[in-house]
């Protein structure tokens, strides 16, 4: 299994640049950063840092989305990464959040982002499309190479990412959760005549190393409210029809309403609604010992990669817990 970090960018972006530098140094195969320009600093330009820095890690956003910017310039930021650095991008996409909700915008329609995923990676790839009645290619990028990982929670959503995903990315780190979500993806995957097991499977979600639990809530309960957005989108949808798990939407009920300046922060006082036991559920907390318990439970279902949220106050601790201990435990062993 690979072991991903999360960063937001904020200022100064040369310290972001430094931790991408540290979680390379620590065994971590890719470094993924939010993409919300309005609340943080823009990534696409810390991206080229970090991989001028780096030798070996894969970067990209968690997660872009059809709206912030045009399609094709998307495409062209990854194909230009790539020709820079060898193809170490990946985009990771969604229909948007706190992007498009702090401008007072709303998140695309599923089309959209279906017709996005496909322009955005056949361009990055050197293909040609059709956008707008115009064809469109790339003639300098031929030797690009770009996936395109979504992420989902909805029923109708996770059959898009099982029909064009290359990979799937799911916020939250719960076994159960997890194995109904893989299945819905892979169950799409072979309605549409495609091999389930080409799609990679990603689970992100805060990890944070250490003996003070409830401590530790207290420093991940936000993950629970940015989780619940999308949650009371698709409450909204399909109201609680068993559509998704109940214990996916049952927490939101006292959910009041969501303030982005505190997005993704610790602290977050519009988070209060979450309990410790979706805290527990959907985060990876404790000692070392049960961050590879569940790490083992999330492979055993078929997770390629778990990204490590690290929107905490023990970054440096958690990253170097997870350079010494839990990627060496889940790497496979070489000759």
């Amino acid at each position: 299994m690979d072991i991903g970090v999360v960063f937001q960018c904020d200022p100064p972006a040369r310290d972001v640049v430094a931790l991408a530098q540290r979680a390379e140094a620590a065994g971590f195969s890719h470094v993924w950063t939010f993409d919300s320009h309005v609340l943080w600093q823009e990534p696409f330009v810390i991206y080229s840092q970090i991989l001028a820095s780096t030798e070996r890690v894969v970067v990209g956003p968690m997660v872009t989305n059809p709206s912030t910017r045009d399609w094709t310039v998307t495409a062209s930021l990854f194909a230009t990464l790539n020709d820079l650095y060898g193809n170490r991008t990946v985009c990771g996409i969604g229909r948007g959040d706190s992007a498009v909700r702090v401008l007072g915008s709303r998140p695309t329609t599923l089309a959209e982002l279906r017709e996005c995923v496909a322009v955005v990676r056949a361009l990055a790839n050197g293909r040609t499309v059709t956008l707008r009645d115009r064809e469109l290619h790339f003639a300098w990028a031929g030797d690009s190479r770009l996936e395109v990982w979504v992420a989902a929670y909805g029923p109708k959503a996770l059959a898009l990412t099982g029909e064009v995903g290359d990979g799937y990315i799911l916020q939250l780190a719960d076994p159960d959760i997890a194995a109904w979500m893989i299945g819905a993806v892979r169950a799409a995957a072979e309605k549409a005549g495609r091999d389930p097991a080409s799609i990679k499977f990603c689970v992100a979600a805060p990890a944070y190393v250490g003996d003070d639990l409830a401590h530790q809530r207290d420093q991940t309960r936000w993950f629970g409210g940015m989780v619940g957005n999308h949650v009371a989108d698709i409450v909204a949808r399909y109201g609680s029809s068993g559509a998704v798990p109940e214990v996916l939407t049952d927490y939101i009920k006292g959910r009041q309403g969501y303030d982005y300046a505190e997005h993704g922060r610790a602290g977050n006082t519009h988070t209060d609604f979450v309990p410790d036991e979706v805290v527990d559920r959907f985060c990876v907390l404790g000692p070392v010992e049960r961050h590879l318990a569940r790490l083992e439970e999330l492979r055993a279902l078929g997770v390629d990669q778990f990204a490590v949220y690290l929107q905490h106050d023990a970054k440096d601790e958690t990253l170097a817990a997870y350079g010494e201990h839990v990627i060496p435990a889940l790497s496979p062993v070489t000759a």
